[in-house]
């Protein structure tokens, strides 16, 4: 399993990277792994507001449905236009072209509370 350390991890299985004030979120490759082969990404909250936990959007695999979770709060600025027509990136690049969002974040203070790369690691 990939798990970059220069990221931050919550436990509902989303990256965070910081970039400034904003935070880019995808989902980790446990988590990708474990939804098997990505076919929808499902995102429908850009310029809305979110309250770290709440629902951002949802991940259609060819055997489930999984909702996608804010591991920080804030607005969401920009969600992957590439995820549309390559939901696959996602399983192939979770890190890298599998982005999903872009988030300035409300209280950067919360990605103190998240996940070191080791940490993630254990509870995977």
């Amino acid at each position: 399993m990939n798990t970059p350390a220069n990221l931050k991890y919550s436990k509902e299985h989303e990256w965070v990277r910081v970039e400034g004030d904003v935070a880019v979120i995808g989902i980790t490759d446990f988590a990708q792994d474990q939804l098997g082969d990505i076919v929808f990404v499902d995102i429908q909250t850009e310029g809305e507001t979110l309250a770290k936990d709440e629902i951002f959007g949802a991940i259609e695999a060819v055997k489930t449905v999984a909702d996608a979770f804010m591991p920080v709060s804030g607005e969401v600025v920009e969600v992957n236009p590439d995820l549309e027509g390559a939901p696959e990136s996602v399983n192939k690049d979770p890190y890298g072209a599998g982005w999903m969002i872009k988030v300035k974040m409300s209280n950067p203070e919360e990605v103190n509370e998240l996940l070191s790369a080791e940490e993630y690691q254990a509870i995977c």
